[in-house]
């Protein structure tokens, strides 16, 4: 998948009034969005299934941003919602949040596994039920989602690469041991229902190298 917008915000660590936003796209906003290309309603019976198919995929994620000229930065912005609830469980009508979005980013992402659940993907994605977007609403992609599907992990980097070597990127992938990890993140979706559930997923985070 290509991610590319003027905006991007990959939500991590969502509380109360500060919303963040990581500096890679996490998986569980991977999965949102495959979801509403599916047309697949939280909550549902449909999502229980797809969440298991999906979940089992694993996920490269690379900062493909390469000009110095005009780098990733980071905003923040203001936003009013209603109907909020305090720590004492009364309802506050207005209360402003504050939420961190990402400038000129750009990343790929490579979901690897079944065959069968990559193309019913490739389909969705190619003609996707409910809009799609780069982690919030308003973070709509600049260009099309899907790149294609390949037979290996080297013929799907090479097309989201350009040709350019891995190890000069920043990614960060799924690993299975803890000791093979540098951090764990709570997003794994087990449902996007309210109040959505999370599971923790372990990665590796390699900086670039300065390769070519």
């Amino acid at each position: 998948m290509r991610l590319e917008g003027p905006l991007q915000s990959w939500g991590f660590e969502d509380r109360f009034s500060r919303r963040k936003t990581g500096s890679l796209p996490t998986k569980s906003a991977l999965i949102g969005l495959c979801c509403a290309a599916l047309g697949v309603g939280r909550g549902s019976e449909g999502e229980k299934m797809w969440l298991k198919r999906l979940n089992k995929l694993e996920c490269l994620v690379i900062n493909t941003r390469e000009s110095h000229l005009q780098p990733m930065r980071r905003m923040e912005d203001f936003h009013t919602v209603q109907n909020t609830r305090t720590a004492d469980g009364k309802i506050k009508e207005t209360h402003i949040t504050h939420r961190t979005f990402l400038n000129d980013a750009s990343f790929a992402a490579i979901l690897s596994g079944d065959e069968g659940t990559l193309n019913e993907l490739k389909a969705a994605l190619a003609d996707p039920v409910w809009g799609i977007w780069l982690g919030r609403k308003a973070c709509i992609p600049s260009a099309p989602v899907l790149v294609g599907i390949f037979e290996t992990e080297d013929a799907a980097l090479k097309q989201v690469l350009h040709g350019g070597s891995l190890a000069a990127f920043i990614h960060q992938r799924e690993v299975y041991s803890f000791a093979d990890g540098t951090d764990t993140f709570m997003d794994t979706p087990l449902t996007f229902a309210d109040p959505r559930e999370f599971s923790p997923r372990r990665v590796k985070l390699v900086r670039n190298t300065g390769q070519s």
